[in-house]
């Protein structure tokens, strides 16, 4: 294990992943002012995520509707950004009408 200052590291990263790559080294340790701070190590060390288990993690959560469920709401939607308001935390201002004049 190399002890490496953040100044080295800089300079000369490009050496250091190449250790890293061939095997030269098996962890690399970053220090600022003497301090180890991080690590460079091999990709191999962390687990792989299989990202296709993401897609469906819901699957069954939240019900099923079609296509023509999911458009009904469209009316209602539009309406509401447009009449609703910019902020919806926000209280609704009533319209103000005219003043009669005298």
């Amino acid at each position: 294990m190399t002890t490496v200052n953040m100044h080295e590291a800089k300079t000369g990263l490009s050496k250091l992943v190449e250790a890293i790559e061939n095997g030269t080294e098996s962890e690399i340790i970053l220090a600022r002012n003497g301090k180890p701070v991080a690590r460079i190590v091999p990709l191999e060390e962390f687990p792989v995520v299989d990202v296709s288990k993401r897609l469906g993690i819901a699957e069954g959560q939240f019900g099923s509707f079609s296509l023509e469920e999911f458009n009904e709401m469209d009316e209602e939607i539009a309406r509401m950004m447009i009449e609703g308001p910019l902020f919806p935390d926000e209280p609704v201002a009533e319209p103000t009408k005219p003043k009669k004049s005298a």
